[in-house]
Order: structure tokens, then sequence, then C-alpha cells
């Protein structure tokens, strides 16, 4: 059985790809952060996480494509967009050996700062 790696940091999970992939996997951290720049990080379900009263988006590289994790809704805000990657019902697939989408990304990320700060004031409104 193959054991599971865990990693404690999102600079230990993007240490552990190759150059090509940590170029990858670095930009889009640095969108993130510009996109979202009062969000957390860290590590969750193995993936770097970003959070901000609540998990914002996740990411991860795989062998033929990154992962990009914005919950349903940042997928279905953008739907007409994102219709040419692979998607389910949270996630986004970006094939390696295409552009990735930053601009684009960023846009995800805003809208889901901007979800989950909706959320945590109708949750802070209803405890009154």
């Amino acid at each position: 059985m193959k054991e599971k790696i865990t990693y404690t940091s999102i600079d230990e999970y993007i240490a552990a790809f190759s150059p090509e992939i940590q170029e990858i996997l670095q930009k889009l951290r640095e969108v993130i952060k510009e996109s979202a720049p009062d969000a957390k990080e860290k590590i969750s379900y193995a993936m770097p996480t970003f959070e901000q009263h609540g998990n914002l988006v996740h990411f991860a590289a795989f062998k033929n494509h990154i992962g990009f994790y914005p919950a349903p809704d940042g997928i279905t805000q953008f739907q007409d967009e994102v219709a040419e990657y692979h998607s389910s019902k949270g996630t986004l697939q970006f094939p390696l050996g295409k552009p990735i989408p930053y601009e684009l990304i960023s846009r995800i990320v805003k809208y889901r700062v901007a979800r989950n700060l909706e959320k945590a004031k109708s949750k802070s409104g209803k405890k009154k």
C-alpha cells in the first residue's frame, strides 16, 4: 500500500513537484493571494487551500492537469467562461500544456470572497 504524503504548508506542497509545475502552482498561489489578500493559507484535503470566513478555493497538481476547486457556486457563476474546461460539481481542470486562465481564476476567487463575506454577514446578523 502506498504511503499517503501529508504536507504541512503550501510551500512544502509546491516543492514536491517538478520546476515547471512549481512555476504554475506558485503563479496560481500569487493570483489567489492578490485576489483575496485577507485570506489565510492552509492545507486541507491534502491540497493548498485559501480560507476567509470558510474555504474559498483549493488547488492541486495532477499528472495531466491543475485542479482548481472554487466550490460549486464558483463554477456555476462563470459557467459560460469555464465551459471549455473539464468540470464537475466543484472542480475545474486546467490541462497542462495549455495556458492557465489566471485572469478568470482571479475573478472566480474575488467572487468566492464576496460570497463568503455575504454568508458571514448574514450569519452575524441572525445572531443579534
